[in-house]
C-alpha cells in the first residue's frame, strides 16, 4: 500500500481493494476550487499507483455532493487569465483514470459537481440529490465536460434542456436520463457506492481496465476503429495470468483469484 499524502481540501481513505475521496470544503458546499481539484487529480494518481486498491469511490459525503465551481474566485478574471489559468484543463487526468471510479452522491451536484460526476463510470445517487448545470444563469456555460457528457449520455433533447433551462434534475429524473446507475436511500448512498466498488474489485484488474477503456473509446471513434481496438484487447488478455486463473476457476466452478498479472 502506497503512503496518502495530506491533503487540506479533501480526505482519502484507503480500505484495500478500495479507496474513497470525500471532498471536504462543507463551508461552501464543497465548492470546487481549482486546489480541490489539484488534490483530487492527486490523490488519484496516488492511487493509480496503489496496486492494492482497485476501484475507488468519489463522494462529497452525507449532505452534498458539490455545489459547482468556486464563483468568489473567478467572477473578476479576465478571459485572458482564465485561458492562462486553463483550471478545467487540469480535469483531464480525472477522466483518465484507469480504475473504476464510483460517484457517491448525496443533496447538489451542480455546475463543476455535476461535471465530476459525469466524468466518474458508475453513479449511485442518494434519493436527495439534485443534478444539473446552471452555469448559464450566470452568464456562461459548463466548462469542464457538461455540454459535451451530457448528450453523449442523456442525448441531445434532454441535454439541452439542463444546459440551456440551469434547472436541476432529481435523482430519479436522473436515473431516467442514464445518467445515475441506482437511486438509493440517502442515508445508504456512500455505503452503497462502497459496496458497488467492493464488487467491481473483485474482477479481473488488467480486464476491468481494458473494458473501461473500450467503453470510453466507443464515445470518442467510428464503430469499425472501436471494434478493432476492443478485439485487440481481448486478444491481448489471453497473454495475462488472470485469463487464465479466471477460465479454470469457471470451468472448476470455484472463485477466481485474481493478481493483476
Amino acid at each position: 500500500m502506497i503512503p496518502t499524502m495530506a491533503y487540506e481540501h479533501i480526505l482519502v481513505e484507503v480500505e484495500p481493494p478500495i479507496a474513497t475521496i470525500t471532498l471536504n470544503r462543507p463551508k461552501v458546499l464543497n465548492a470546487l476550487s481549482p486546489e480541490l481539484i489539484r488534490e483530487v487529480t492527486a490523490a488519484l494518481a496516488e492511487l493509480e499507483r496503489d496496486d492494492e486498491v482497485r476501484a475507488v469511490v468519489l463522494t462529497g459525503g452525507p449532505k452534498v455532493f458539490a455545489a459547482g465551481a468556486d464563483i468568489s474566485d473567478m467572477a473578476d478574471r479576465t478571459a485572458v487569465e482564465q485561458l492562462n489559468r486553463d483550471q478545467t484543463g487540469a480535469w483531464a487526468s480525472i477522466a483518465s483514470f484507469s480504475k473504476p471510479l464510483v460517484a457517491a452522491v448525496s443533496g447538489y451536484a451542480l455546475g463543476g459537481g455535476c461535471e465530476l460526476v459525469l466524468m466518474c463510470d458508475l453513479v449511485i445517487a442518494g434519493d436527495t440529490a439534485r443534478i444539473g448545470q446552471p452555469e448559464i444563469n450566470i452568464g456562461v456555460i459548463p466548462g469542464a465536460g457538461g455540454t459535451q457528457r451530457w448528450p453523449r449520455t442523456a442525448g441531445k433533447y434532454a441535454a439541452m434542456e439542463i444546459v440551456l433551462s440551469g434547472a436541476p434534475v432529481t435523482a430519479r429524473r436522473a436515473y431516467e436520463l442514464g445518467i445515475v446507475n441506482k437511486v438509493v436511500p440517502a442515508e445508504m448512498t456512500i455505503e452503497i457506492a462502497k459496496r458497488t466498488a467492493r464488487q467491481l474489485a473483485e474482477k479481473p484488474p488488467l480486464a476491468l481496465r481494458m473494458a473501461k477503456e473500450a467503453v470510453l473509446r466507443s464515445f470518442e471513434t467510428p464503430l469499425t476503429e472501436g471494434l478493432a481496438a476492443e478485439r485487440q484487447s481481448f486478444y491481448f488478455l489471453f497473454a495475462t495470468e488472470d485469463q487464465k486463473e479466471g477460465m479454470h476457476a469457471f470451468l472448476e466452478k470455484r472463485k477466481g483469484a485474481f493478481k493483476g498479472r
